[in-house]
């Protein structure tokens, strides 16, 4: 049966509501039967300084979920060379899943640099980009392209980074993680000073 999947990725370093509330609102577009939570173990495009161990982090996106059927954990990029680059994991993808569609759901900021990308043309000729909103982001690059889908989310200023930071600062990051997700991190310690 074929169905479409909304693929995030990320470093989810941690996971957080930010990132659940995009999932979410992708899931319920009409076209889309799942989001998959995909955990990238190397962005090619960040330092791995701070980057939690990629099995931690899946669990925590797994966490995270908890029973939401809508959402799915992806570790699909382990088994792919690293670093992880999206037209690599798409190719996979449709090879494993070829009666399965597959969109890239991103922020405003990585569509700002997406003409960067490894073969970004051959991406958007063949998968559709579902883009959010991302504060201090607006650009008219690919302004009226058919294949991309700008959603209406809220703009939410919530960053892993900031999250590290407070754990880092022996500070409460509550309400700012999932609470399974973030039970964990308190019970293990991650970031902490």
């Amino acid at each position: 049966m074929s169905k479409h999947i909304g693929l995030l990725f990320g470093s989810f370093n941690p996971v957080h509501v930010g990132h659940l509330i995009i999932a979410e609102t992708v899931s319920n577009l009409p076209n889309i039967n799942q989001v998959w939570i995909v955990v990238s173990p190397q962005n090619p495009f960040k330092s791995q300084k701070d980057l939690l161990n990629q099995y931690d982090r899946l669990h925590l996106v797994t966490l995270a979920i908890g029973d939401n059927l809508k959402l799915r954990a992806s570790d699909i990029e382990f088994k792919l060379p690293k670093p992880s680059y999206t037209i690599d994991t798409l190719t996979y993808l449709h090879e494993k899943h070829p009666d399965y569609e597959f969109s890239i759901i991103m922020g405003e900021d990585n569509l700002k640099h997406f003409h960067k990308w490894k073969n970004y043309e051959q991406i958007l000729k063949y998968y559709h980009l579902i883009v959010y909103p991302r504060p201090g982001y607006e650009t008219d690059k690919f302004k009226d392209h058919p294949k991309i889908t700008r959603l209406k989310v809220p703009l939410l200023e919530i960053s892993a980074t900031y999250i590290r930071q407070q754990l880092k600062q022996g500070n409460s990051a509550r309400y700012l993680v999932p609470d399974e997700a973030y039970a964990h991190i308190e019970e293990t310690g991650f970031w902490k000073p």
